[in-house]
């Protein structure tokens, strides 16, 4: 609950609210110590509902019970899933949090806007014949084509979300200790076995591709792993590409690929073959063993229909 009775914040108009949420932003990052992508995606959500109040003559601040439920059925007819839903709102909420303390003392009532029940979906994954196809769409010695391989091998081979794999930098790779050093979400370290075919087809590319891509931007190179063809580092847009590209390629239907498919894969595949859920929540690096429970629970279902219908189960 906000509390407020200044007429400051009464009918806050756009321009003033889309001001406030580049505050907001800067007290994420500076104050609360949550990382640039986190703000940036808040601030995301709260221009969608700063247009959306625009366009449909709402006063973006204070949020009313029935703008808030106009916004969520604009939503809703947008196809937004619903944990996107969830997000926005909690943006909003979180918002309405950062104006009270900008604002202390004042007495203005504003109920919080409630949270849309998050819906519990079973991560889509590839199975291993299609992980294969979808490295063998990268074979061959074209610079692409070894670059494309390396991503895929690090996302499968070692469970990294797609931010974490463009935002590997050089020193977070040891050949020697065979660990790659992943930063996760709040900025959390973890370290994940770095080996096998992903160590060789990661130094492949570093040794014969990367120098070629980088040319003489390191400047523009950042220092990262993984870059374009430009020589920037790839960001969460072009990995996506990237996926959808050599999935086509790979007969593997679009609909199937989404940018944390080779992540879930790699997760579902080590349950299978029986990993202990612990160590597979430090691979991930979830904070919470619940976030982690969603591969059991898919794992079982597939044994299931693997002992109703295999001929040999």
């Amino acid at each position: 609950m906000v509390k407020n009775t200044s007429s400051d914040w009464n009918e806050l108009g756009v321009l003033e609210a889309g001001e406030l949420v580049d505050r907001f932003c800067l007290y994420l990052v500076a104050e609360r110590g949550r990382s640039n992508l986190t703000a940036s995606s808040y601030a995301s959500d709260l221009k969608q509902w700063l247009n959306f109040c625009e366009i449909n003559e709402f006063a973006a601040f204070p949020p009313t019970f029935s703008s808030v439920s106009a916004f969520r059925r604009k939503m809703d007819e947008d196809g937004k899933e619903r944990s996107t839903q969830q997000r926005c709102i909690a943006a909003l909420r979180s918002w309405i949090h950062f104006i009270e303390l900008e604002e202390p003392g004042k007495d203005l009532d504003i109920p919080l806007p409630e949270l849309p029940g998050k819906t519990r979906l079973e991560p889509r994954i590839l199975n291993e014949a299609e992980i294969k196809r979808l490295l063998d769409a990268c074979r061959g010695t074209k610079p692409l084509s070894v670059r494309d391989r390396a991503i895929f091998e690090i996302g499968y081979g070692c469970g990294l979300r797609v931010s974490e794999i463009c935002g590997l930098a050089m020193l977070d790779l040891d050949f020697d200790s065979k660990l790659l050093r992943a930063r996760g979400k709040g900025d959390k370290e973890r370290v994940v076995p770095f080996l096998g075919e992903t160590a060789r087809s990661v130094a492949v590319y570093l040794e014969t591709v990367r120098p070629l891509l980088r040319g003489d931007a390191e400047n523009k190179s950042g220092n990262r792993v993984l870059l374009s063809c430009s020589g920037r580092p790839l960001n969460r847009q072009d990995v996506w590409r990237i996926i959808r590209k050599r999935g086509r390629e790979a007969g593997i239907a679009s609909s199937r690929l989404y940018p944390h498919i080779l992540r879930h894969s790699f997760a579902t595949h080590l349950m299978a073959r029986g990993m202990d859920m612990r160590t597979l929540q430090e691979m991930l690096g979830h904070s919470s063993i619940v976030t982690t429970q969603v591969y059991s629970h898919f794992d079982g279902e597939m044994r299931d229909f693997y002992d109703r219908f295999h001929p040999r189960a």
